[in-house]
């Protein structure tokens, strides 16, 4: 039995249910000595990685047997296999913690780590896409899931600067509203991180055929959906903690934000200037 199978858009296939799914379908059929068993696993999700088979069945106060048998029970063939599908889910971007979580001033480091290592990478890719999203007829930013916000907020930075700045899917509407009649003067900006919808290759393919510019971000596992016209910036998001991180994304955003500005000179600076008397006389933002 395979645990690693993933479907299209990243999630688990039906034999790589979690272990708490299992747990909850099986519950009512266990014996009291695996309900003890399951009740320890189910403590420990945060760490389960961390122990042996036999550290959990000493914490549960049952035999090893019992422990092994709870497994099978479960549809794992072991403990082993239990490790390696947190190992995936994590992998394919879903929360599951595979450890104790990492102290906040170790969180701090490899948050730094990680900005500095995305963004030295990334500097020719941005300002590659600067050039492009200023001098673009129409720009469209594509974001879906855990993407939409960081696709909100390019759109946000980059309407300061310039018109024709939209974000999609905008609500009510399908990809298809959005991106049909784009052609060769227009930039789509795609934001695709892991556990993206399965749409998002078919979208890419449709932008390119009427001509558009590609400018896609994402994680590593996006790099296959880039094609030799794109202009491929990659933002990693795995974290030791069980959720991602997208504190390097939004550093890309307001750094090829800043260049956008400063491409598009006084025009740009005009329009923000309007902006801000615009939040004045309708009382919008603060003083």
């Amino acid at each position: 039995m395979s645990t690693t199978a993933l479907d299209p858009s990243g999630a688990p296939r039906e034999e790589a249910r979690p272990i708490e799914v299992r747990i909850t379908e099986k519950y009512a059929d266990l014996a009291p000595q695996e309900r003890r068993a399951a009740d320890v696993l189910l403590e420990h999700l945060h760490d389960l990685a961390m122990y042996r088979a036999s550290e959990l069945a000493d914490l549960a106060g049952v035999s090893k047997a019992t422990m092994s048998r709870l497994f099978r029970r479960l549809d794992y063939e072991d403990f082993t296999q239990v490790r390696d599908q947190l190992l995936v889910l994590r992998n394919a971007g879903l929360p599951v913690p595979v450890g104790a979580p990492p102290s906040v001033a170790r969180h701090l480091e490899t948050e730094v780590e990680h900005l500095h290592r995305v963004l030295t990478a990334a500097e020719a890719a941005i300002e590659q896409a600067a050039t492009l999203l200023a001098g673009a007829t129409t720009v469209k930013v594509v974001g879906m899931r855990n993407s939409y916000p960081v696709a909100l907020h390019l759109t946000q930075q980059l309407t300061q600067a310039r018109t024709g700045v939209g974000v999609a899917p905008s609500p009510g509407q399908s990809l298809s509203d959005e991106v049909v009649g784009l052609g060769a003067d227009d930039v789509v900006v795609v934001v695709a991180f892991r556990r993206r919808p399965p749409e998002i290759a078919a979208l890419l393919d449709l932008v390119r055929s009427q001509g558009a510019t590609v400018v896609l971000m994402a994680d590593p596992s996006g790099r296959r959906l880039a094609s030799p016209g794109d202009v491929w910036i990659e933002c990693g998001a795995a974290t030791q903690a069980a959720f991602d991180s997208y504190a390097a994304a939004m550093s890309v955003v307001a750094a090829l934000s800043s260049r956008v500005l400063d491409a598009l000179g006084p025009a740009a600076g005009q329009r923000v200037a309007a902006i801000a008397a615009a939040y004045r006389a309708l009382g919008e933002i603060e003083d």
